[in-house]
């Protein structure tokens, strides 16, 4: 046998026996084994007590549930286009979850433990029905005494630091002072239980100081399987004309009081198609995405104003369809979902112009809009069709094309859970809620 011959063969049994890194270590997750009453059984009430909103034209009822939460087609033809609801997002994600190559079944081998608890199905009876609006108090205490009594070790090891849920909902609507005398309407106090204080939340919108909680994007209708359909769509958007300067989809009622909504209304008062397209979204545009991706597609900005609460839905919709968004404050995505959507960069798929400039300045958004170059537009697009992976939830059990939004709000949160559990390990208690490096991107 030669030399060289001799020498590969030592060389390939060397590697041979070299250990694989463990594609697994720091990422692996239990989920939690919840009574039925927590999750799925709160399914059951769709089309009783507490409907969820279907599509005027679904049959039959509850047809928001198909697809293990995505909903049902938007027509029999499409493999990606669904009509999603984004309260039914903690039964998707629950599903996805199930997927994950790093799960395990003892929570002593686990860096983190899910709880499939569908917390803003939960709400309902207390923001919906006014019978219940003196208990909202009280959301949550049942699944804290559950984890408090059935295998306490699991809550107790790492004292909840190492526990991630999902929230379908703004972290507000669940932050409501448990002892509030009277309670107030729509809000729940689920956030401010003393059990979940170290829990790890992922909401739809985060709090000024989101020390509980992570923003991730709003679901869209948009849920592409295989990386075929995404790569078609995007270059279906990259190619698409567009006419339109700009475009505002929902409600176009006339506010009350002034505002940047009022303000966005009395500008494209009496444009033509070309300048300012209205998507009125009063009714269930939500459940049609026909309705506001085809205008979006013809369009090269989608505004974005702030409505009850900062974020929108519309956002990720506009993202989607390559319709560079145009914000009027930072709450509304750049200070939300540092995770999926670079922080530092927004200047480079996003337009913002601040509110008050708008409502009290008399900044004109079409003269803003207007004065920027194609070229840069055109620079504008193409990256936001570069992010618009990260910002879709692919449908569950299909092929792995990058990372999609659920894929990066998992290690986001993994992320955080390690950074929390070695600040408990080594006695750093002041480390423990910090935020510095919580907003980098995954």
């Amino acid at each position: 046998m030669s030399r060289r011959l001799l020498f590969l063969l030592i060389i390939a049994s060397a590697r041979a026996a070299t250990p694989d890194p463990d594609a697994c270590a720091g990422r692996r997750i239990h989920i939690r084994q919840l009574p039925a009453r927590f999750n799925t059984d709160l399914l059951r009430h769709c089309d009783t007590a507490f409907p969820l909103a279907d599509h005027p034209s679904a049959t039959p009822s509850c047809s928001s549930l198909a697809n293990h939460g995505l909903g049902s087609r938007t027509h029999n033809r499409t493999r990606s286009w669904y009509r999603t609801d984004a309260r039914l997002l903690e039964p998707f994600f629950h599903r996805r979850l199930l997927d994950h190559r790093c799960l395990v079944d003892e929570p002593a081998r686990a860096d983190a433990v899910f709880l499939p608890y569908y917390a803003a199905l939960d709400a309902l009876p207390f923001v919906l029905e006014p019978a219940m609006l003196n208990f909202s108090g009280v959301h949550g205490v049942p699944l804290a005494q559950f984890l408090a009594r059935d295998r306490p070790r699991v809550l107790a090891r790492r004292h909840g630091h190492d526990h991630f849920l999902v929230l379908a909902g703004p972290a507000w609507d669940y932050a409501q002072p448990p002892d509030t005398d009277p309670r107030l309407w729509g809000s729940t106090s689920l956030l401010r239980r003393p059990e979940f204080e170290n829990f790890t939340f992922l909401t739809l919108e985060s709090r000024a100081w989101p020390w509980q909680e992570h923003a991730v994007p709003h679901p869209t209708s948009f849920h592409p399987s295989p990386l075929s359909r995404l790569r078609a769509w995007i270059a279906r958007a990259r190619r698409s004309r567009r006419p339109t300067l700009m475009l505002y989809a929902g409600t176009v009622s006339k506010p009350s009081r002034p505002n940047i909504r009022g303000s966005i209304l009395a500008e494209c008062a009496n444009r033509t198609l070309d300048v300012c397209n209205l998507v009125d979204c009063s009714g269930a545009c939500a459940l049609d995405p026909i309705r506001y991706m085809r205008p979006m597609l013809k369009a090269r900005f989608c505004l974005q104003p702030p409505g009850d609460t900062p974020t929108r839905r519309s956002t990720f919709d506009a993202i989607v369809a390559g319709c560079v968004p145009v914000f009027f404050e930072n709450a509304s995505a750049r200070t939300q979902y540092g995770w999926h959507l670079p922080p530092g960069t927004y200047d480079e798929f996003s337009v913002t112009i601040p509110k008050d400039a708008v409502v009290l300045g008399g900044v004109q958004i079409v003269e803003t809009l207007a004065a920027v170059p194609e070229e840069e537009v055109a620079r504008m697009r193409e990256r936001l069709l570069e992010l618009a992976p990260r910002v879709v939830y692919r449908r569950h059990g299909s092929e792995k094309m990058g990372m999609d939004a659920v894929d990066i709000a998992v290690e986001g949160a993994l992320r955080r859970i390690r950074r929390r559990v070695r600040a408990l390990e080594d006695g750093r208690p002041e480390a423990l809620y910090s935020l510095d490096d919580d907003d980098q991107v995954i």
